[in-house]
């Protein structure tokens, strides 16, 4: 019966990390789970790499990401204006890069690498305490308090 029987030897089994490096390799398997460690895969193929430095400049990359992100929201091209087409250009544009680079640091964290997820939210975080909290703001000239919409 060509091996249907149970009394030919079987091949032995690949290993488990055998199958998912091979997978991964060829566009399959990937992480669905936070993980941590410097051996990852962030927005492109073979980023940072196996480098300890290399995996420092991505988290400073995503961290910068998302703190640009995070001023771009909150800076003074998106307040509204008198109505004009360059101003509207304007907004536009600031608006678009924005949402890009929002995608991007959400694609970074989507490699669920703790210490990206890490860098991407202290990003957002020292973002928004410079750019939107009232930390740095000089609220002395105001004799009430006012809540700040960004809507």
């Amino acid at each position: 019966m060509n091996g249907m029987s149970g009394s030919s030897p079987a091949a032995p089994a690949p290993s488990p990390s055998s199958f998912f490096q091979h997978r991964r390799r060829h566009g399959g398997m990937m992480h669905m789970t936070f993980f941590w460690g410097k051996n990852t895969e962030v927005l492109f193929d073979g980023w940072p790499g196996t480098s300890l430095k290399m995996y420092w400049a991505c988290l400073a990359a995503i961290f910068a990401l998302s703190a640009v992100s995070e001023w771009l929201s909150r800076c003074g091209f998106m307040k509204s204006g008198p109505a004009s087409f360059g101003g509207g250009l304007v907004q536009t544009l600031v608006y678009t890069v924005r949402a890009g680079l929002s995608y991007l640091v959400m694609l970074a964290v989507m490699s669920f690498n703790g210490g990206v997820f890490l860098a991407a939210m202290a990003g957002f975080g020292l973002g928004f305490m410079i750019f939107g909290s009232r930390a740095f703001r000089n609220t002395s000239s105001n004799s009430h308090t006012e809540v700040q919409s960004h809507c």
